[in-house]
């Protein structure tokens, strides 16, 4: 038998470069293939890092011991270390979340399905929140209910009506709730007004012919419609609180109340690394369940139509007589809930002794003050002192940069995924940005600290650098930044950049010359909307700040601990003019309108 001639060496390697060649010739293959090293190395990686020390391997790598679990999960210690603040923390989302769909869902119904008078103004108050810290409205609760059994300070109920409120009105669960419910109803009331406002009414108005009673018509129509809103402001609500870290520690930490964010910060603080790193993992693992079971609830309703050709119209219900007691009372409300914590805050920053309302006591010196050892240890007034100055800088270049980077980077992920489609690089892509959504900030803190720590691969050492706060910051906002990226790319028709490719034009120049200026509104919203997401971050840079790197949050976090409010909340209002600024700047030149949508 004649034998075959072997194939010529290197043949098939020759074979492989030249598909190779072939493949990345196309700008976006090397896109996404950059995208996908990127997102792994940012985001997979750390994640395995995390979950790789939270375990032992014998020498030879053949056995994993699970000890350090063991420690959290089964010692003594575990009732204190983790099922305490574990039930305090998941007791906390469900309280929050379920107040929010009743604040947010019913703010909502009023608005988009009523001829309530102050929509537009109520839509702005409602979204307010959303752009603020969410522990501005706990220095409020605090000023008016703490009393002086636990800081020693009198709020404002002990130092006017001389009635000292209770330990649980002024700290733990309630206060907690409460603060939290504040700030995150506002993805209800969002996604749940879109959800009215697109419903066919007719489905209801059809069955209110047949004869169909209300209960029945909510129950078997509307709820259906608006359930996939409600189940996804449920899981934004819950993880959001889940992972809190601000609030629980101000009303939760001075009578011991601990949840699992805050007993996170606490074993990072007291060096117990592993147990930060295992609770990081329970903690993702919580939030990453509900989602999935999210989706899964939201995947059976899919059949569900509610924006039809005709009749796609919302039928506004009349008030009546109660009418002008709900405008009044909601608009007041509302008012209220947005303006009076940043009016007690400010009036605070000027009081040298808290629940005393003399003319005396109130001072400049909090914020112009020279150094005077009788008043806070000797600290100037937050427009003099050097420290808080390098804070806002830190802030401001962490806030620009990183915003500027997420959003640039955001475009480009999307011009993968709307360019791909549904290829499995696209889909890749889509997946991994997404991911650092499932993960609480507190929890991917302690993931970046444990990598960066130290060096890795050809990543120098990060921490105690501004770098590391950028880059956490760009990837903790890739979620949303993609989001945009690709809304904005859907609305690009592919014909322009065909064209260029037929006159033979590179990538590089159909991209500055054709994809960026049509898309130059899209990328500037997103880099204003992200800015002020970075700007009141504290939850995901806690951990890796240094005296040299720290910002304005964590400033504030640090004067509180010492019992400077009044520095704390003058450093609070820069923040918050600093970001009204942004949004002013974000509806005038970039015509950005929060009640239109969130980045998450």
């Amino acid at each position: 038998m004649k034998k075959m001639p072997a194939a010529a060496p290197g043949k098939h390697g020759i074979r492989l470069v030249n598909k190779a060649a072939e493949f990345f010739k196309k700008p976006v293959n090397l896109i996404s293939v950059l995208a996908l090293l990127f997102l792994g190395y940012t985001i997979v990686v750390p994640l395995w890092e995390i979950v790789s020390h939270s375990v032992r391997f014998n020498e030879g790598g053949s056995l994993i011991h699970f000890d350090l679990w063991n420690r959290v999960l089964g010692s003594k210690v575990s009732e204190s270390l983790f099922y305490k603040p574990m039930l305090n923390s998941l007791s906390i989302a469900i309280g929050t979340a379920v107040l929010s769909l009743l604040f947010g869902g019913g703010l909502a119904w009023l608005v988009a399905r009523t001829d309530f008078a102050y929509k537009k103004t109520v839509m702005f108050l409602a979204v307010l929140p959303y752009m603020l810290p969410s522990w501005i409205t706990s220095f409020a609760w605090l000023a008016v209910f703490k009393n002086d059994r636990v800081g020693g300070s009198k709020g404002l109920i002990q130092a006017v009506l001389h009635v000292s409120p209770p330990d649980w009105l002024a700290y733990g669960y309630i206060p907690i709730v409460i603060t939290l419910t504040l700030n995150y109803f506002t993805f209800f009331f969002l996604l749940m007004s879109v959800a009215f406002s697109s419903m066919n009414s007719s489905l209801e108005e059809m069955a209110h012919m047949t004869g169909a009673p209300k209960r029945t018509i909510m129950r078997k129509i509307t709820l259906p419609l608006i359930m996939p809103a409600i189940l996804s402001g449920f899981i934004l609500t819950f993880s959001k609180s889940m992972g809190s870290f601000g609030v629980p520690a101000f009303l939760g930490l001075p009578i011991k109340y601990y949840t699992v964010s805050t007993m996170l910060h606490s074993s990072m603080q007291n060096r117990m690394i592993a147990d930060a790193y295992i609770l990081s993992i329970i903690l993702l693992m919580v939030c990453a369940c509900l989602i999935f079971f999210n989706q899964k609830a939201i995947g059976k309703r899919k059949s569900f139509a509610t924006i039809g050709g005709k009749g796609s119209r919302t039928t506004y219900q009349a008030l009546g007589k109660w009418k002008r007691l709900v405008n009044v009372s909601v608009l007041g409300g509302m008012s209220l809930a947005a303006f009076v914590p940043l009016l007690i805050l400010f009036v605070q920053s000027f009081m040298t002794m808290h629940g005393d309302f003399s003319l005396s006591n109130f001072t400049l010196h909090y914020w112009l003050g020279n150094s005077d050892p009788s008043i806070a240890s000797g600290e100037v007034g937050v427009l003099k002192n050097d420290g808080i100055l390098t804070a806002l800088k830190n802030s401001l270049k962490i806030g620009i940069i990183a915003s500027i980077v997420a959003a640039f980077i955001g475009l480009l992920l999307g011009y993968v995924i709307t360019q791909k489609r549904s290829s499995v690089p696209a889909r890749l892509v889509e997946q991994l940005s997404f991911l650092p959504y499932l993960i609480p900030g507190i929890a991917f803190s302690a993931i970046y600290l444990s990598m960066f720590a130290k060096p890795f691969l050809f990543i120098p050492t990060l921490y105690g650098t501004v770098s590391l706060i950028i880059l956490i910051s760009i990837v903790n906002e890739l979620p949303f930044a993609t989001r945009a990226g690709s809304s904005t790319m859907y609305q690009i028709g592919g014909e322009l950049e065909e064209a260029a490719v037929v006159q033979g034009i590179p990538w590089w120049r159909r991209f500055f010359s054709i994809i960026l200026p049509l898309s130059k509104k899209g990328l500037f919203s997103s880099f204003l909307l992200l800015f002020i997401s970075v700007m009141k971050e504290l939850d995901l840079i806690i951990l890796l700040v240094t005296p040299q790197t720290g910002t304005l949050t964590t400033l504030i976090f640090n004067y509180a601990e010492q019992g400077y409010q009044q520095y704390a909340n003058a450093i609070m209002l820069i923040i918050v003019a600093i970001i009204l600024a942004a949004y002013f700047i974000a509806g005038k030149v970039g015509k950005v309108d929060f009640s239109k949508g969130i980045g998450g």
